[in-house]
C-alpha cells in the first residue's frame, strides 16, 4: 500500500509539572504510554516553560529590582529604551525597574514595537500601553515620562542616570555596552540564566520565570534521549523549544520573543534541510509527465540529489533555516500556550521525503 502520511505532529497531554518534579521520568513515561510507534529520528519537543519550571528558574520582582539598583548604582532617573508592549513579557520587568529607580522612569517607545504590537488601541487586547505602563510606574510611587519616538519631541531631555535597553532581540553579540551607563536585559539576572531577562515570562504579580539555564536544559534533553533509547532501542531527537517564528497575518504581530527558539537540543538535530523544490521540477523539467510516471521521476531526482544544494537552482524557494528553528515553529503552534495541556510534542516523518516508503 502506498504511503500517504508524511510528517505528523502530536501534542502529548501530560501531568501539571511543578518545581522539583522528575521531568525526565514524566516525559519518558508520557512518550512510552502514548501508543505511538517509536522510530529512529522521531523528534520530541518539550516546551522551555516546563523545563524552567522544574529547574526552579524563578526570580522575584524584588530580586530583579535589587540587581538593577546594583548595576545602575542606585540611579535616580532610569531611561528604558523601546520595551515590547506585553503584560506577559515586559510589565513585570518594568515593575522591577520602577521599584529600583530612585525618582523617575522615562520610557522611549514607538507606535509599533519590534514584534508588531501596537501601542494604542491594540487590535486584540484593546489595551493602551501608554496608560498601562504609566500605571505600573506610578504604582511604585515614581514619576513617569513616556517619550514617543514617532512624534516630534520639543522638550530638552536631561541625561539619564542610567539606561536599560529593553529591546528583546538584543543579545550579547549585538552591541557593546559601557555598563557604567547602560545595559541590556541580558545583563540582568545573568547569574541565573545565560540570557538574563530575555525570554522571561510573568509567573505572578511578584514573580518572573526565566528562560531555562543552558546546562540544565542540555542535560535534560540528552538524558531523555538516552532513557528512550534504553527502553526502545531507538535513537530519537530531543529538543527544548520556546517561541517559533509565527507572524499573525491580521495584526502583523510576531510570536517571537525568546532569545533563541531552542536553548538545548540533542546533537542529531544539528543542520539545515537539503531539499529540492518539487514544484519547479514538475512545472519545468517534467512538465510533459503525469501520474505515476511523474511521481517516479521526482522520486529519482530526490534520491540522486547532491548532498549540498546551497546556492543550487534545484533548491530555490526551499527554507534553509536550522532544523531546530523550523521544528520549534511547528511545535509552538501545535502545543499552543493556553489550555490544551500538551507541553510535549512528538513529530514523526520529519526527516523523510516522498522517496521513502
Amino acid at each position: 500500500m502506498t504511503r500517504t502520511i508524511g510528517t505528523a505532529a502530536y501534542g502529548l497531554r501530560a501531568p501539571i509539572v511543578k518545581q522539583g518534579d522528575d521531568l525526565v521520568k514524566i516525559v519518558v513515561d508520557t512518550v512510552l504510554n502514548s501508543g505511538l510507534e517509536i522510530k529512529d529520528k522521531d523528534v520530541l519537543g518539550v516546551t522551555e516553560s516546563i523545563v524552567a519550571r522544574c529547574e526552579g528558574n524563578y526570580v522575584t520582582i524584588d530580586e530583579v529590582a535589587e540587581e538593577i539598583k546594583k548595576i545602575s548604582k542606585n540611579a535616580e532617573v532610569i531611561d528604558v529604551m523601546e520595551p515590547v508592549y506585553s503584560r506577559n513579557r515586559f510589565a513585570m520587568i518594568l515593575k522591577a525597574i520602577s521599584r529600583a529607580a530612585g525618582k523617575k522612569v522615562r520610557i522611549h517607545v514607538r507606535d509599533v514595537d519590534e514584534v508588531g504590537n501596537v501601542l494604542r488601541n491594540h487590535p486584540f487586547t484593546k489595551i493602551n500601553y501608554d496608560e498601562y505602563y504609566q500605571s505600573i510606574i506610578e504604582s511604585e510611587s515614581k514619576e513617569c515620562e513616556i517619550i514617543n519616538w514617532d512624534e516630534s519631541y520639543d522638550g530638552q531631555l536631561s541625561a539619564p542616570d542610567y539606561t536599560i535597553d529593553a529591546r528583546m532581540y538584543r543579545t550579547t553579540k549585538d552591541i557593546e555596552y559601557d555598563l557604567n551607563y547602560a545595559c541590556g536585559l541580558q545583563h540582568i539576572c545573568s547569574d541565573k540564566c545565560f540570557w538574563g531577562l530575555h525570554g522571561s515570562n510573568k509567573s505572578s504579580e511578584e514573580l518572573l520565570k526565566l528562560f531555562p539555564s543552558k546546562d540544565y536544559a542540555q542535560n535534560f534533553v540528552d538524558t531523555v534521549q538516552a532513557k528512550i533509547k534504553e527502553a526502545t532501542g531507538k535513537e530519537i531527537c530531543v529538543m527544548c523549544y520556546g517561541d517559533g517564528g509565527f507572524k499573525c497575518p491580521v495584526s502583523g504581530i510576531w510570536e517571537c520573543l525568546d532569545p533563541v527558539v531552542s536553548p538545548a537540543y540533542t546533537s542529531n538535530l544539528e543542520g539545515t534541510p537539503n531539499e529540492i523544490k518539487i514544484k519547479n521540477f514538475a512545472d519545468e523539467k517534467y512538465k510533459d509527465l503525469k501520474g505515476e510516471e511523474l511521481n517516479a521521476a521526482i522520486k529519482k531526482e530526490i534520491e540522486n540529489k547532491n548532498n549540498d544544494l546551497k546556492g543550487s537552482m534545484n533548491s530555490q524557494g526551499t527554507t534553509p533555516r536550522r532544523y531546530t528553528d523550523l521544528l520549534g515553529s511547528l511545535m509552538d503552534l501545535t502545543s499552543g500556550s493556553g489550555d490544551k495541556g500538551t507541553p510535549f510534542v512528538y513529530v514523526q516523518g520529519y526527516f523523510d521525503n516522498m522517496s521513502n516508503e
